[in-house]
């Protein structure tokens, strides 16, 4: 049996076909190209499809439905999105336009929440009842699955971990609030930090600023790390404030459902160890069921770009 899930990003749109055992099988994809109608990007999601199909030698006869994982607030009953920053468009009827256009079930989720079910179904959290996932990228996505089941709220937009404040009155968020755990936890918070610390002429010596030569353009999610991994102080520092407020953001989710499992995944999560071990202390001496024989896991991801894919691909399971 093969499925076919389809990732729309603000950059790519990505379409795959899967296996029963979660396999990529093959994929295809092209730019998003946005700002443009919805029509427009319909028609590319749908072409998309199709090559990725006839790339696996199948046709629209071998599957059964098609997933979608889009950016917003997606109500999986109705397939429609009602609001997505990321393209601008209100009350999106894209499962209505792709059934059109394809001649198949449409089942549509919230792109954080599909990655979850997928590192759910064949991922990090495969064996869990009840995870979360945490998603570390320019933005900080999450996905929780509660009881085997996507949890998004009365109004579909529920999972937005990333708007928790950590910090009354700090960093603007893109939100609109400020001190939101994403201003601090994503790769630009990490990206921000760096920054900060290069205009301070007492760094100007630091094996971190002459990394980026002393431009502060060149700064990614990777250079503190890079930094602390060849010996800079600087760097450490760091990545130690970093590791410091996402592990407060972990603890608050724990605290608050107490999963199984909880996965971060994202270009973060690439640090491995680096980012995972000292999480974990955090974790430990934090919680608050530091007493409890039975504790929440803290892992890394398991499928990497493709969660969002697989899990598409499995919403018709």
């Amino acid at each position: 049996m093969y499925y076919l899930g389809i990732d729309l990003g603000g950059t790519n749109i990505v379409a795959g076909v899967v296996d029963e055992e979660g396999n990529v099988i093959v994929k295809a994809s092209c730019k998003t190209n946005i700002p443009r109608s919805q029509e427009e990007i319909c028609d590319d999601m749908a072409s998309v499809a199709l090559k990725a199909l006839e790339s696996a030698g199948l046709t629209k006869n071998d599957i059964n439905y098609i997933g979608i994982g889009a950016p917003g607030a997606v109500n999986g009953a109705t397939g429609v999105i009602e609001f997505t920053s990321n393209f601008g468009f209100h009350n999106w009827a894209i499962g209505d336009m792709m059934k059109e256009r394809l001649g198949l079930d449409i089942y549509v989720e919230n792109d954080a929440n599909a990655a979850a079910y997928g590192e759910f179904c064949v991922g990090a959290a495969k064996d869990a009842t009840d995870a979360i996932v945490i998603t570390l990228g320019t933005g900080v996505g999450g996905g929780i699955i509660i009881d085997g089941q996507i949890y998004s709220g009365s109004n579909y937009a529920g999972a937005e971990l990333g708007h928790m404040v950590i910090h009354h009155g700090g960093r603007q968020c893109p939100c609109g609030r400020k001190g939101c755990w994403e201003a601090y936890s994503s790769a630009t918070g990490i990206i921000n930090m760096t920054r900060e610390a290069m205009v301070n002429p007492y760094n100007f010596d630091s094996i971190l600023y002459k990394m980026i030569d002393g431009d502060v353009s060149k700064i990614t999610g990777k250079t503190a790390f890079d930094a602390m991994h060849a010996g800079c102080p600087v760097g450490k520092a760091i990545v130690d404030e970093y590791i410091s407020y996402l592990g407060t953001g972990i603890v608050n989710i724990i605290n608050i459902f107490q999963p199984e499992i909880l996965c971060i995944g994202g270009g973060v999560s690439y640090q491995g160890s680096a980012l995972i071990d000292p999480l974990r202390k955090i974790v430990e001496s934090e919680r608050y069921t530091k007493h409890n024989d039975k504790q929440t896991e803290v892992c890394l991801c398991m499928l990497g770009n493709d969660a969002g894919l697989i899990g598409a691909a499995f919403l018709g399971k």
